[in-house]
């Protein structure tokens, strides 16, 4: 018994010191996906919304409601089917995503509410927002 206690306590140190702190939320990331800059799924949105593509940003704002949302540089990056969330508290972390483009306009009130939330978007003279987001179907965070 002392020697199961002792190695569940040295495997607990180990997890706690761990190097590299990786917080993942939703699917794996594939390994064999696609790699984008960021800067090129900006440049050319409507090339990557079909096909899962991985890119990666700092995380300039995020959702400090309920972490349903983050924002990597112009691009806001919501969460498929609502499924996960990412901690409120992300903001400067490093993140790695997967998923697909999406191109909307945002009516003025859906851009008064993410505005409301923290998210800097380009508005339109009426209030609307046209928007690149990113769906992501996973999400790995680093600090």
């Amino acid at each position: 018994m002392k020697k199961l206690a002792l190695t569940l306590s040295l495997f607990i140190a180990a997890a706690a010191f761990a190097g590299d702190d990786v917080v993942k939320r939703g699917a794996a990331i594939s390994p064999d996906a696609t790699v984008v800059p960021l800067a090129q799924v900006l440049e050319k949105p409507d090339a990557h919304t079909k096909d899962p593509v991985v890119t990666e940003g700092e995380i300039k704002a995020a959702c400090t409601k309920m972490g349903c949302w983050m924002q990597l540089d112009g691009v806001r990056v919501t969460f498929k089917d609502y499924g996960f969330f990412v901690p409120k508290d992300s903001k400067g972390m490093k993140a790695r995503v997967e998923g697909v483009v999406a191109i909307k306009t945002l009516s003025k009130e859906e851009a008064d509410h993410l505005e409301g939330e923290g998210a800097k978007l380009s508005r339109n003279e009426d209030g609307t927002a046209r928007e690149i987001s990113f769906i992501a179907n996973g999400v790995e965070l680093r600090k």
